[in-house]
């Protein structure tokens, strides 16, 4: 597996195209001149883009997308080993890796700069790659949202640098050793997967092992899960918390201590390769986010700000809340949510709650299910019910359109609206926004 010689390689099919992860590394591929060939469930704006660009893509999982010229395959791990198109390319005899699997082998060849943590990895990632893109660094990236330069989530580049986003899901980290790792934290998350918190602190501490000799772990020690994860950890490790940086005053155009702390963080990883650190705040200062990450969509024909975000922990809802608030301390704020899984619903139940109770207005939609069966255990509307006890003013509507139409009819300039959550709740924003 880690022997894949990509020079000889040249039709690789991708089972699971779609996702942000696999599309990115099906870019690469094309770019290196390879023949690309990919299957999705459904059409995405992801999909339509690899079209764009010369990938043949197929709606649907089949047996007969599976051709005899196919080379590799390369599958999600949100791929069922069921799958027909997986099951063909083993009778086939096709040489068949996982996504991070073969993130592993493309980091190889590289000098890896890898992106840990339960939240924030993606805006991290991204502001590494701004930083280094902007100073002539010409790095190779993946990252798991797409970028506000460009519109992609994967850049080509020509130097040693690859600048990639580890997911802790499943421990698919573990096939990436990074020369440099940066932690922004560790939380309870993907519950459906880890047994507990300290199963994903285990999972932190063996991706801490990876780093290469000579390299060094960037992470926030204020965490008291990323402390217990290095533990024992003899690699160098750099407080990203303490250092000379904690009191510099960014001026971000992304909202939030978090988003501050993360910036951080990539000053610190350029104060280590020996950058100027004077360019990258400048860069840093004029990152203006990614895709479905507190992204500014537009305007309602009454006037209300809209923006979309990703968040689906309570974390993260919090986090966007506050960095909200702070943006916009003076208009009401209305969060448009979806939950996304019912065990995350259902184990995090409380603290969705809590954070959710921190907006002025909290509109509930049904859950996401994305990989997991139906439970009728759970439902958005028991949430919002629960919502409710703590502020009034919630409502469940599980009809996007409905959504939208109660919000055109009920929302002004004195409101902000954000749709969030991991799964589709961004289509309620193009049934919102006025066509300039």
């Amino acid at each position: 597996m880690n022997n894949i010689n990509l020079e000889k390689i040249k039709h690789v099919h991708f089972i699971g195209i779609g996702g942000i992860g696999v599309s990115a590394v099906a870019r690469m591929m094309l770019e290196k001149g390879k023949k690309v060939t990919g299957s999705d469930a459904s059409e995405s704006r992801i999909t339509g883009e690899l079209l764009k660009i010369g990938a043949e893509v197929f709606i649907g999982h089949h047996t007969e997308n599976i051709s005899s010229d196919i080379d590799l395959a390369i599958y999600s791990i949100a791929v069922s080993p069921e799958n027909p198109e997986m099951i063909e390319a083993k009778r086939r005899g096709i040489e068949i890796i996982s996504y991070p699997e073969f993130l592993g082998v493309i980091s190889k060849n590289y000098f890896t700069i890898a992106v840990a943590g339960t939240h924030g990895k993606t805006t991290t990632t991204a502001m590494v790659a701004k930083t280094l893109i902007d100073n002539n660094n010409d790095p190779t990236v993946i990252v798991g949202s797409l970028l506000s330069s460009g519109g992609s989530n994967f850049v080509s580049g020509n130097s040693k640098y690859f600048v990639v986003e580890a997911c802790e899901y499943r421990r698919s980290f573990l096939n990436i050793n990074p020369r440099i790792l940066i932690i922004t934290n560790i939380d309870n998350d993907h519950l459906d997967y880890y047994k507990d918190t300290n199963d994903i602190i285990s999972a932190f501490h063996e991706f801490a092992g990876n780093v290469s000799e000579g390299g060094c772990i960037i992470a926030d020690l204020n965490d008291k899960n990323i402390t217990k994860a290095l533990e024992g950890i003899k690699t160098k490790i750099i407080d990203f918390s303490k250092p000379k940086y904690e009191t510099l005053k960014l001026n971000l155009k992304v909202p939030g201590e978090h988003n501050r702390k993360n910036a951080r963080a990539v000053l610190v990883l350029v104060d280590v390769l020996g950058f100027d650190t004077d360019k990258a705040v400048k860069s840093l200062e004029n990152f203006s986010g990614t895709w479905r990450r507190f992204e500014y969509k537009g305007k309602t024909e009454n006037g209300a700000i809209i923006y979309d975000d990703y968040a689906h922990h309570p974390t993260e809802i919090k986090a966007t809340i506050l960095g909200a608030r702070e943006k916009f301390p003076d208009k009401k704020l209305t969060i448009i949510f979806q939950p996304h899984l019912y065990s995350r619903t259902k184990l995090l139940f409380n603290d969705f709650i809590s954070v959710l109770s921190l907006a002025d207005r909290v509109i509930v939609t049904d859950i996401y299910a994305a990989r997991e069966p139906n439970d009728n255990s759970i439902t958005g509307k028991m949430l919002s019910d629960a919502v409710k006890v703590k502020n009034k003013n919630t409502l469940y509507i599980s009809d996007f359109n409905e959504i939208a139409s109660y919000l055109n009819k009920n929302s002004n300039n004195e409101d902000v609206l954000i749709t969030m959550g991991a799964g589709d709740v961004y289509k309620v924003c193009g049934a919102l926004v006025k066509v300039e």
